[in-house]
């Protein structure tokens, strides 16, 4: 299992965009906001990371302390300094690839993460980035500074020139190896990748994904953040949640969430019996409010006795994206003394995520026992519980 880092790079003074705090502890989102810019940033990262790394300055520990599910480290004189720090943190945590993102892009939008996350499939090294549309000029700035003491000397040809963005991604061990062997500072990882010969691909950026520099920066971003909030107030959401139950019988494995797991009994039913897909399948069409499994697979119809369950779910999310929805993230609960679900439990996340053509973030698996109480205490079968978020496309 391919397991990602962020690092969030937020060890810098931040003196242009004024205030008392350096601006990545600064508040966020209008008069009554309640999250700083960093709360923000790193909220975008919550459900694309497997581990947060914050680098923060020395003198923020206090800040940084309020930050939950983080490891915090001080950062150095410079920020390669600051991310190396970050990236030494990580060592012997098995992290395969790892981003790093400015703490000042509060708003980097989802599918800018995991633009950068795909083409690490495919590369060592990947960042997003806006191409340069506007034309550009060489100038000469006077001594006293002024606005009328500045003149255009020339242009530039803006082609092949890109803005560049963060979260900048990389095979980890490839941009320690980079880190600990460039001197100095730079002006991103990209310039200390390709210092060390790593190749790094272009990946698309987006206009939110603005570094907040300035004092008018944050009311730039206060507005964005509003326009989010309507937006997302405005989608048409539906929940749905199913239950299913399925008792023990003969045999020596149970289907469970798509994985076939070794285990003293089977599950009986008509079909294979995977009581947890049954639970999802069923949080679909409620949520679709088009019934349950046995009314669009009814088990007097013997074509269905002995069918794989991974029939009845394809069915149930290919009529939620005829009506115009899509999976927006679903919760899977098995209840159950054995077999022991957890060592199973991202294989099955997988194996949910490949039927319903979703993405596994967006799929939780996990299991709990019912303390030894009741039909599923005694092992006499397996209950599970399902709920799904799904939304107009």
């Amino acid at each position: 299992m391919t397991k990602t880092a962020v690092i969030i790079v937020a060890a810098g003074r931040g003196t242009r965009a004024g205030g008392t705090l350096p601006k990545q502890w600064q508040m966020l989102g209008g008069a009554e906001a309640s999250m700083r810019v960093i709360d923000h940033t790193v909220a975008r990262f919550r459900t694309q990371a497997d581990q947060i790394v914050v680098v923060h300055h020395p003198d923020d520990l206090d800040l940084a302390q309020s930050l939950e599910n983080v490891i915090l480290v001080p950062g150095g004189a410079t920020r390669a300094a600051s991310v190396r720090a970050g990236l030494e943190a990580l060592v012997g945590h098995g992290i395969d690839k790892v981003l790093i993102h400015d703490a000042a892009r509060a708003l980097v939008p989802e599918t800018v993460i995991k633009g950068v996350k795909d083409a690490l499939n495919q590369h060592q090294g990947a960042a997003p980035a806006l191409a340069v549309t506007d034309a550009l000029w060489r100038g000469a700035i006077s001594q006293d500074a002024s606005e009328t003491g500045n003149f255009v000397e020339g242009t530039q040809d803006r082609s092949g020139l890109f803005r560049a963005q963060t979260p900048q991604g990389f095979a980890f061990e490839a941009i320690l190896a980079a880190h600990r062997t460039h001197e100095g500072d730079a002006a991103d990882d990209v310039e200390v990748a390709r210092a060390a010969g790593i190749k790094v691909a272009i990946t698309r950026g987006a206009e939110e994904n603005f570094k907040i520099t300035h004092p008018e920066d944050f009311a730039r971003a206060d507005a964005l953040l509003r326009q989010q909030e309507q937006e997302t107030t405005q989608m048409d959401m539906r929940v749905g949640n199913g239950y299913d139950v399925h008792r023990f019988g003969a045999g020596d494995h149970v289907w469970l969430c798509g994985v076939k797991v070794p285990h003293g009994r089977s599950l009986q039913g008509h079909s294979d019996a995977d009581v947890g897909m049954h639970a999802l399948t069923d949080a679909i069409y409620g949520a679709l409010a088009r019934g349950d499994i046995g009314q669009h697979f009814p088990p007097s119809d013997p074509q269905w006795k002995g069918a794989e369950s991974h029939i009845f779910l394809r069915h149930a999310i290919g009529l939620a994206r005829e009506m115009g929805y899509e999976l927006m993230n679903c919760d899977v609960t098995v209840v159950c003394e054995r077999p022991k679900v957890g060592p199973h439990a991202q294989a099955m996340r997988e194996a949910l995520a490949e039927i319903m053509g979703v993405d596994v973030e967006k799929v939780s698996v996990k299991a709990t026992t019912s303390e030894r109480l009741g039909f599923t205490g005694r092992e006499e079968g397996i209950a599970s519980l399902a709920t799904v978020a799904l939304i107009r496309r």
